[in-house]
């Protein structure tokens, strides 16, 4: 076959889970299928060289770039518009084109695939960005009308797909997420944990949320959940802190105003945005890890430290249950004593958290990207 993978969110500055999940799952296709020809396809009007930089890890010279001059912001625009054929940039001789971000263009040659994370836009509106969702308000419904298949990530979103969707129940395809195991797995170098608690002036023990910072991760619930937890330890000194670590989304600014508003400066730590061999090192020093998020397609940051041998909390909602099963605390999202008291057993049962630990690190084992691929493989043999 010739596979050809939209590649514009490997390409994106400042990488998301997207990202991530498209280089996960084509590199591990294209290793474990190399009888296949692929391609990253593309548009590129400025820096050029750069984006091919920037694609080789992933490539690894397995795969064909297929760039484009010209703007890829005012394609997709335009396409809104007007059916601008998508092979008259990339041509006309690919078997399939997956599509990892919502969006399949008009006229692609050959299978269209595209991946559909979640409906957030649907049903939490007011926690996204008003240009992703009136972009997606006004381009979701036609683009998986053009898809020969639908990817999505867990059967919560599956669910959450066909509740909105439901003409398009046959044509959903489910690929769990997988996690690199070899780069998120406890970090048996305690010089490293050392460096990265050092960079970040991170003393003591701390529970750790990683993730970007916005309105649908629940941070300001879990702020007031730890002041709560903080109010019950009898040392609060000693108590850990609470460290939220990642890139600033939006509707980012009552984040940081509630914790001056709350007088915990001290107590809770903001890294910003995390280099890669920062994220292990920092998942496995920390107390535990915390994700009380009320919308997830899949859930990515608690599986990662999951597979570091990290104990988990999380909440009950959207796919989470289904990605961490029985191996972490579930709380309810909505409640901060709820939170507080996740935070509490944490902090206070070692043996919980020598147990989470154990399950939570086996349970991560299958969630290979080897696993994802093969399943993604077979949604693209069904379709020739």
């Amino acid at each position: 076959m010739k596979i050809a993978f939209d590649a514009i969110p490997l390409i994106s500055a400042g990488m998301s889970g997207i990202g991530w999940c498209e280089a996960g799952q084509t590199m591990a296709i294209v290793d474990m299928h190399p009888e296949n020809e692929y391609q990253y396809t593309y548009f590129t009007l400025r820096n050029s060289e750069a984006k091919a930089k920037q694609l080789e890890p992933f490539a690894r010279g397995k795969v064909n770039l297929n760039a484009v001059k010209f703007s890829g912001t005012l394609y997709r625009a335009a396409i809104n518009f007007l059916p601008i054929p998508y092979s008259w940039f990339f041509g006309k001789d690919q078997d399939i084109t997956h599509f990892f971000n919502y969006i399949v263009p008009p006229f692609v040659k050959g299978k269209k695939v595209v991946t559909v994370y979640d409906m957030v836009y649907k049903a939490f509106p007011e926690t996204m960005r008003a240009r992703t969702r009136n972009m997606l308000n006004l381009s979701l419904k036609r683009s998986m009308k053009r898809a020969d298949l639908i990817i999505t990530i867990s059967e919560f979103s599956k669910s959450e797909i066909i509740k909105y969707f439901p003409e398009h129940a046959s044509k959903i395809r489910v690929v769990p997420c997988g996690v690199d195991l070899s780069f998120f797995k406890p970090c048996e170098d305690q010089s490293k944990i050392d460096a990265v608690r050092k960079k970040f002036n991170i003393e003591g023990d701390y529970f750790l949320y990683l993730g970007t910072l916005e309105p649908r991760k629940n941070l300001e619930r879990l702020i007031d959940g730890y002041k709560i937890f903080l109010s019950k330890c009898e040392d609060k000194a000693s108590a850990p802190k609470l460290v939220l670590a990642g890139g600033r989304g939006w509707l980012f600014d009552s984040i940081f105003e509630k914790v001056k508003t709350e007088n915990l400066e001290k107590q809770v730590l903001f890294t910003e945005y995390l280099a890669s061999e920062d994220r292990t090192p920092l998942m496995c020093g920390s107390l535990a890890f915390t994700f009380p998020s009320i919308y997830e397609g899949f859930g990515m940051p608690p599986l990662e430290a999951m597979a570091c041998g990290v104990p988990v909390l999380t909440s009950n909602a959207a796919s989470l249950p289904e990605v961490v099963g029985e191996s972490a605390v579930i709380c309810d999202p909505y409640s901060i004593d709820d939170i507080a008291d996740g935070l509490m057993k944490l902090a206070t049962d070692k043996e919980l958290r020598e147990r989470l630990s154990k399950e939570g690190y086996a349970r991560a084992q299958s969630f290979s990207w080897e696993h994802s691929a093969e399943l993604l493989y077979k949604a693209y043999e069904e379709l020739v």
